[in-house]
């Protein structure tokens, strides 16, 4: 009797858990490579910048974005590229609200009040976070919003001390 019941809080248990992630326990959840594009960006400074994130586990992933923009006097320079690091505190894994570490080596011009223009580059460390939904259906489509701050390694006289970032992103799992 007491085999009976031990086997049955085993397959109870097991089936709980595989109904909770909705994925295959055994090889993880779902497709663990992401591309994205920010469409915030763009539309609100005609920034374009693309994503790409590889999930290491069911709520950490490593990644890098790389952005170009045509002004490079806007505040955050014409040109960045940089790695982060997210951990996510969802129920379902790989989505819901997360934090990150980045950093960002970025290049632009700095205006000076006497007329005399710097060019720049700079690398910035810092935090932040937001929140991804995935499509429930095939976890294929993705859609994030987050926030940022970080601080410049190097800054040089009359060049600003935090980089920011903002962002709504789409994006496609494979």
């Amino acid at each position: 009797m007491k085999k009976v019941l031990l086997l049955f809080l085993c397959l109870s248990f097991g089936l709980t858990h595989a109904q909770f992630f909705r994925g295959n326990v055994g090889r993880g959840y779902g497709p663990s490579h992401e591309v994205k594009f920010n469409i915030g960006q763009f539309l609100v400074t005609t920034t374009v910048e693309g994503g790409y994130e590889y999930f290491l586990s069911d709520d950490t992933s490593i990644g890098g974005s790389i952005y170009f923009d045509n002004d490079a006097t806007d505040y955050n320079g014409d040109f960045g590229i940089g790695p982060q690091f997210r951990a996510y505190f969802g129920r379902d894994p790989r989505s819901g609200f997360f934090a990150e570490a980045f950093g960002m080596y970025y290049t632009g011009i700095d205006e000076d009040i006497l007329a005399v223009d710097q060019n720049y580059s700079t690398f910035a460390l810092g935090l932040g976070m937001g929140s991804k939904w995935v499509t429930t259906s095939s976890e294929k489509f993705s859609l994030e919003a987050y926030a940022g701050f970080g601080r410049n390694v190097n800054a040089e006289p009359g060049q600003d001390t935090f980089l920011y970032r903002a962002g709504l992103s789409i994006g496609f799992r494979f």
